[in-house]
């Protein structure tokens, strides 16, 4: 681990304020002694600020996932969203809670939007939910099977210096082409029927910004990069809050109401404000029809699941980990396989309670640029899953729009990592164009290491160096090349 790295970086979040230094192990409290807060260059206030910005940037999953599992399928019975809602806040606190205290890194853990996809419109239609459930269970015990076997650490160890810079750029352009869409400053613009016409994304819409909510994002962005660069610590939170006043303001005010805000959370309390947790889909999982769907169409649906869920946190944890000045200067991060099982182990998690698979999130960015480096920042943003068990209506009060903006502030200070790279060398700079371009532009992480990886080994072999890639990344490149052609061979295979 180099402490250098970390000291010159400083906390994102307080725009390169000088880290403070370590303390003698002797003077220091145990909660700082067992996180090891003071050796990465850190405080209890950042760890705790990191932990509610993050918290803060994630909670749209409680609301969204249940949208997601409980679409409506015509003559199948559909999850209950009061369920699903527990379950998602659930699985959420217990995955983040375990990454904070074993794992000891700034990783929020909560129920993959992918693996969430993948579940609700190609599982669930060819089998019962529990056994879709089912699924999710064994998906995560191939990957904590690559953990265990060691697979999944040389895999990642594996893939070049670049490449992982490339990573983390590309899920900087990636977070902030969420942040942007969230909040409405960019939409798509479909044409006739529904589809996508000639220009795929607009500005706003009709190619301008309106709305109150875009203005309170737009201001919220504003006042972080502001506070940034007046050296305020905690910005990134202390914009958030800020912003979430002004939207309060502009709320009442002007006299919106939910539909304003996209359907979606908006700035004030309606009602009371504490929720009762239904856990009715805990331990609904099942097994029995699995194979009846046929043994081909068992892996391939295993076989989504893994990518869906295995190579998107790779390149999340590659990207925070450099973020967060935890990698050396090969990208390898300590105590990694830790965080891997516990990763894996939130796929077998998310099933057994029925929020789907759970994997690390790209929005524990956002923490980490307000300075969280260690696990308890992982606590407090699960003790903000497990409060919201209680009290879902206060995570509504954070409007989408403005929690949005703490991702495109991330993402402009991920794309630091272009410093690194050798634009000149045609070997790397194509790989890493690739890579960081195809996360936003597919709107998928996997896709954009899938790219860059094939392309990578291309043009090594083109060179006559075929023997400098390795054989892992051999291995990666056939596997992302059957990843490309999964739609055609689902036929040749005759897949329903």
């Amino acid at each position: 681990m180099t402490q250098s790295r970390t000291a010159t970086h400083g906390p994102a979040g307080d725009a390169g304020s000088a880290a403070p230094q370590p303390q003698p192990a002797q003077g220091r409290s145990r909660l700082d002694r067992y996180f090891r807060i003071s050796e990465r260059h850190s405080t209890v206030a950042r760890e705790v600020r990191g932990g509610a910005t993050t918290f803060m940037a994630m909670a749209y999953i409680v609301l969204l996932n249940p949208v997601i599992l409980s679409v409506p399928d015509a003559g199948k019975a559909t999850l209950d969203a009061g369920q699903v809602t527990t379950a998602t806040a659930f699985a959420a606190a217990a995955t983040t809670l375990v990454m904070g205290v074993l794992g000891n890194v700034p990783l929020a853990l909560a129920a993959g939007l992918s693996v969430s996809a993948v579940l609700a419109y190609q599982v669930a239609p060819e089998m019962t939910w529990p056994n879709a459930f089912g699924m999710c269970v064994i998906y995560g015990a191939v990957i904590i099977l690559l953990v265990v076997t060691g697979l999944r650490r040389l895999i990642m160890d594996a893939i070049p210096l670049a490449m992982k810079h490339a990573i983390t750029m590309g899920i900087g352009l990636f977070v902030t082409l969420i942040g942007l869409v969230q909040a409405g400053f960019v939409t798509g613009m479909p044409g006739p029927g529904g589809v996508a016409g000639a220009k795929p994304l607009q500005l706003g819409t009709r190619d301008m910004l309106t709305g109150w909510p875009v203005l309170c994002f737009a201001v919220t962005v504003l006042l972080v990069f502001v506070l940034q660069v007046r050296r305020v610590p905690g910005a990134i939170l202390t914009g958030i809050v800020g912003g979430t006043v002004v939207a309060g303001l502009v709320h009442h005010f002007a006299g919106l109401d939910a539909k304003d805000w996209g359907g979606r959370n908006a700035p004030e309390i309606t009602g009371s404000i504490v929720s009762t947790p239904d856990f009715g889909l805990f331990g609904k999982v099942s097994f029995d029809g699995i194979t009846d769907v046929g043994a081909v169409t068992v892996g391939v649906i295993v076989f989504t699941l893994v990518l869906a869920g295995f190579f998107d946190a790779i390149g999340t944890i590659i990207g925070i980990g450099q973020q967060a000045g935890l990698a050396d200067d090969e990208g390898r991060m300590p105590g990694l396989n830790k965080a891997l099982a516990i990763d894996g182990a939130g796929g077998v998690a998310g099933g057994l309670t029925g929020a789907s698979g759970q994997t690390v999130f790209v929005e524990s960015t956002a923490g980490v640029g307000d300075g969280a480096r260690t696990g308890l920042a992982s606590v407090v943003t699960g003790l903000g899953f497990t409060f919201c068990l209680f009290f879902t209506p206060l995570a509504r009060i954070i409007p989408t729009q403005v929690a949005a903006a703490a991702l495109v502030v991330i993402g402009a200070m991920m794309m630091s990592n272009a410093r690194h790279i050798d634009w000149n060398d045609v070997a790397t700079s194509v790989p890493v164009f690739l890579t960081t371009v195809l996360m936003p532009f597919t709107y998928s992480i996997t896709a954009g290491i899938a790219a860059g990886s094939i392309s990578y080994v291309v043009i090594r072999t083109a060179q006559g160096r075929w023997r400098d890639v390795g054989a892992l990344m051999w291995g990666l490149a056939a596997v992302f090349l059957v990843y490309f052609a999964l739609s055609p061979l689902e036929g040749w295979l005759g897949v329903r």
